[in-house]
């Protein structure tokens, strides 16, 4: 998806306070909407993708999360909260994910999601699909996994009560902050 571009650290693909924050992103809404709003929580512009029907509305990039393997075999991974077990297919993976109310920050290992379901490497993210309803703040992709101090300071998402004082850092004992707030839906029939 983004062989050709720099791709050193962090490598953001979608930030909801960027000038054009779905600049390299499809939409595709239908009895819904994809929009930038101010969340009153975050105090912050977030992608706010809802729909009366998940399966209809979502964004993609250019992305269900498709990547390529070493066998050159592309693979999907479902990851949702509508889902109770995980289901291994020749081309597919399903998995649940399991979301608090509010904020949530999501991490994927790729490599290892693609180790542990296919048994080969991961090459490169193809495509991802986010679909209704939730809303997002940044999606990235790095190299490793980082702390949040080793995070910039534009990634890291604090909350208006544990946002530390400007001249201090943050504490290392603060919890992980959220990225992602998803709201979980019925099952679609």
């Amino acid at each position: 998806m983004f062989k050709n571009a720099y791709q050193s650290g962090l490598l953001s693909i979608l930030y909801s306070c960027g000038s054009n924050p779905l600049a390299v992103w499809g939409k595709t809404v239908k009895n819904g909407y994809v929009k930038r709003v101010t969340d009153d929580e975050l105090h912050s512009l977030v992608i706010e993708i809802l729909a009366q029907n998940v399966v209809t509305t979502f964004i993609t990039c250019p992305s269900n999360l498709t990547v390529l393997d070493d066998r050159n075999m592309k693979r999907r991974f479902r990851i949702s909260n509508y889902t109770s077990g995980t289901k291994v297919r020749p081309f597919s993976c399903s998995m649940p994910i399991g979301l608090n109310p509010g904020w949530n920050q999501v991490q994927f290992n790729l490599a290892d999601f693609t180790r542990r379901a296919y048994g080969t490497g991961y090459v490169e993210t193809i495509r991802i699909q986010i679909h209704a309803n939730c809303r997002l703040r940044r999606i990235y992709f790095s190299d490793r996994l980082y702390t949040d101090a080793e995070l910039p300071q534009e990634y890291k998402l604090f909350l208006p009560s544990t946002a530390p004082p400007p001249s201090q850092p943050p504490p290392d004992h603060l919890p992980t902050k959220p990225e992602t707030q998803t709201t979980p839906q019925p099952a679609p029939n």
